[in-house]
């Protein structure tokens, strides 16, 4: 083997073995989301712990939240990152401020997606997978987002906003300055 391929996880994660610290009310939420699961399958708190810490490194996960976690869990590295990468729920670089997700799966495309796409990047001077200079906006397309009866839509943070039009957009856009 000629040796490996970067592929879009791959490229952008870099290798350290420094580890993360947290204040003690984050480890003490970390606790509580792992006391809801049995003390042999502490693993199965590795998906919300993940947001935990993707929400306290700055909007992303980075080598030392992901040591971190490996270590609290008492885990690989390589587990927690297995996880980290499968999802795209996970940012593995950093975002802006509100990240902007776009269906661009079949329902959101056949209802116009491309169209709302464009307009996005149009408007913000970007293309997906970027990033605003100002930091504000980060633009990504995303598979399936569960809301083809209200195609297209997209997610910014945690929120959902369906039904979209160009008109709907810009008032969306608008709020988020």
């Amino acid at each position: 083997m000629a040796g490996a391929t970067a592929t879009s996880y791959t490229d952008r994660v870099l290798r350290s073995d420094e580890i993360a610290e947290f204040s003690p009310e984050v480890i003490e939420e970390m606790k509580s989301h792992l006391a809801k699961y049995p003390a042999d399958r502490t693993r199965s708190a590795l998906i919300p712990l993940l947001f935990v810490v993707q929400r306290e490194r700055g909007g992303w996960l980075d080598n030392p939240g992901i040591n971190f976690l490996a270590q609290f869990l008492n885990l690989e590295v390589t587990d927690v990152w297995e996880t980290a990468t499968f999802y795209s729920m996970f940012n593995l670089r950093p975002v802006g401020r509100h990240h902007i997700q776009i269906c661009k799966t079949l329902s959101c495309r056949i209802m116009g997606e491309p169209e709302i796409t464009e307009h996005i990047c149009s408007k913000l001077g970007i293309r997906p997978g970027e990033t605003t200079e100002d930091g504000k906006f980060t633009v990504t397309m995303v598979e399936c987002l569960g809301s083809c009866g209200t195609a297209p839509m997209m997610q910014i943070g945690f929120d959902y906003h369906e039904d979209l039009t160009v008109e709907k957009v810009d008032k969306i856009l608008d709020s988020c300055q």
